[in-house]
């Protein structure tokens, strides 16, 4: 039997041991917030692309299914890589690889006119999707290498009665990663690129492709919008790239493994003597992980949880856009206040867990599906004639609230199977979260084009519907697990 004892009371004490703790979150905050950036950007330039080659919304709802199915099961493959591997090298090396493929972005119509010999027409756009598509797989592939390295690394320098509250402050990442990429993709594309507005043939193409007659001066305005930024969208990848490249340099300088690498105990002990075989450590991680029903019951409500939180994420700046007429700067404001909230949200409901539910963040996770069920149903029935400022904050709560579950649910999947699975649990049920992709991606883009023939703002009402559905859903789930225990570690 490998008993799991916590020494934690002595290590907390330690002043080389709070360096090294607070080192290690600040970089990987900091390290995953810039893997949003040259992963969320491309919902930015989704508006530009669909004006200036005409994509339609169905052919990126499928490169954003195929893309978050290829990233949860990256994330699962690097799970188990990252419980193995080096922490420091993994996580920075993937960053790296990350920002290259953001440059390789930016030239997609460079690469279509290369093997077309074509700047335009069905040829060229068919094969610049292809090249899209392409190469978002391959960056959602070492995508995959942000968080499992995380996982592993916070359970090995934060003790498990501190992780909600910790975790939680470190979980701000993907939201402060979020809000600065749509506060810089909004500003990107509402203020460069090339003026063509002037350019009648342009006007035509943008307005030909956006579906709008050139006589609706009020639809007009969209397009010419659109022509006075034209290839803006390049600069959403390049820019990012060139953050994230940088990003990858300091995490190679700050990070390092676990507290042994710095000559400090570790937190977690246990009574095995000798180093652990290559088929005890499959044992361990069969019982932590794969026989856990805890673990299953986490990732298929993260399933449901992602559908919302993607929703939003992904074609948030379109649905503000067609929905609301907002400009797509606007829209990106409103993003990064989504997001702002979000952050809130999840340091709130981390405090909550561990100052008044005894670390059970499956707890705190139905209490906020509940709260995001609400506030999505107020969102859908207030009225047109609303202040913008109501509509943006009520959005803004169903942030607060889905940004715990978010958060939390990782967390609990590291309680569960221990720091020595943690990287392989959060694997498994970010799996299940990336899986929402056939929803998130394909069925809302396909649910969109179907039924905004007639009315765009009736199409966006149906998908917010079915994603108050997806939390009432969600709610049930978080209850099956209702007794269970905070932790593992005593589960032997």
């Amino acid at each position: 039997m490998n008993q799991e004892t916590t020494n934690a009371p002595n290590h907390t004490t330690s002043r080389l041991f709070k360096y090294w703790q607070f080192r290690t979150i600040i970089a990987t905050m900091i390290g995953y917030a810039l893997f949003y950036f040259v992963r969320k950007n491309f919902s930015f330039a989704i508006p530009g692309l669909t004006a200036e080659y005409g994509i339609t919304k169905t052919s990126f709802g499928i490169i954003m299914t195929l893309v978050t199915i290829v990233y949860g099961v990256s994330r699962f493959l690097n799970g188990l890589i990252a419980d193995r591997m080096n922490a420091r090298y993994h996580m920075s090396i993937g960053l790296l690889l990350c920002a290259i493929a953001n440059f390789a972005f930016g030239w997609g119509s460079d690469l279509s006119t290369l093997f077309t010999g074509e700047t335009g027409g069905p040829m060229f756009t068919n094969t610049m999707v292809l090249i899209f598509g392409i190469i978002l797989i391959l960056n959602n592939l070492v995508q995959g290498s942000g968080f499992p390295p995380v996982a592993r690394l916070l359970t090995h320098w934060i003790p498990q009665n501190e992780l909600a509250t910790k975790m939680s402050v470190w979980n701000t990442s993907h939201s402060i990663g979020a809000a600065l990429v749509a506060i810089l993709a909004g500003y990107i594309m509402g203020s460069m690129g090339t003026n063509m507005s002037n350019n009648p043939e342009i006007v035509a193409s943008i307005a030909a492709n956006l579906k709008i007659d050139l006589a609706d001066a009020d639809k007009m305005k969209s397009v010419i919008e659109s022509a006075s930024h034209y290839g803006a969208w390049k600069w959403c990848f390049w820019i990012p790239a060139i953050i994230a490249l940088l990003g990858s340099i300091g995490l190679f300088i700050g990070l390092r493994d676990t507290p042994s690498s710095v000559g400090l105990p570790e937190l977690h002990q246990t009574n095995k003597k000798g180093k652990e075989s290559s088929a005890e450590f499959k044992a361990f991680i069969s019982k932590a992980v794969y026989r856990n029903k805890w673990i299953w019951i986490l990732g298929i409500a993260n399933f449901f949880v992602y559908i919302v939180r993607f929703a939003v994420l992904d074609w948030g700046p379109t649905f503000l856009k067609e929905a609301h007429g907002m400009t797509l700067s606007n829209a990106g404001w409103t993003v990064a206040i989504f997001e702002i909230f979000g952050i809130l949200g999840m340091l709130a409901a981390g405090w909550v867990t561990d100052k008044y539910l005894k670390g059970k963040a499956h707890h705190t996770s139905l209490y906020c599906m509940v709260g995001v069920a609400v506030f999505m149903t107020i969102f859908l029935y207030i009225p047109d004639s609303t202040p913008s400022w109501i509509m943006i904050f009520v959005l803004a709560m169903c942030g607060f609230f889905i940004y715990g579950p978010q958060a939390l649910i990782g967390i609990a999947a590291a309680n569960q199977a221990t720091n020595r699975a943690a990287a392989t649990a959060n694997g498994l049920t970010g799996l299940f979260g990336y899986a929402s992709g056939l929803v998130s991606g394909v069925g809302i883009g396909y649910m969109v084009d179907t039924l905004s023939k007639d009315d765009p703002a009736m199409a966006w009402d149906y998908v917010f519907m079915m994603m108050i559905g997806m939390a009432i859903l969600c709610v049930f789930i978080f209850a099956l697990m209702w007794k269970a225990k905070a932790h593992g570690y005593d589960n032997d």
